[in-house]
């Protein structure tokens, strides 16, 4: 019998709903640096928080403070243009 790999799943800053974490957009607080930038790779080392692909969900995050919350520190307003630009790509 062949056992299926996990998938796994992370929950959307703006939404709520847990997606497939290859679906989302990672947001990465960088370690040393503390360095926020958008991972596109879903690789890079430090803390992470997720965006689904969707305008409405990012305009929730940054309405509610949400990425700051979770990174516990103030996010550049060029990482919010980022993303919107990649939504927008995306769509």
């Amino acid at each position: 019998m062949v056992q299926q790999k996990k998938i796994p799943m992370r929950k959307c800053t703006g939404c709520g709903e847990m997606f497939d974490k290859r679906q989302l957009i990672r947001v990465v607080k960088a370690p040393e640096t503390n360095e926020i930038t958008i991972d596109r790779t879903g690789k890079k080392p430090g803390r992470g928080a997720y965006i689904c692909g969707r305008q409405e969900c990012l305009a929730k995050s940054k309405k509610a403070g949400r990425l700051e919350k979770a990174f516990s520190c103030k996010i550049p307003p060029e990482i919010y243009e980022q993303l919107s630009a990649e939504l927008s790509e995306n769509s």
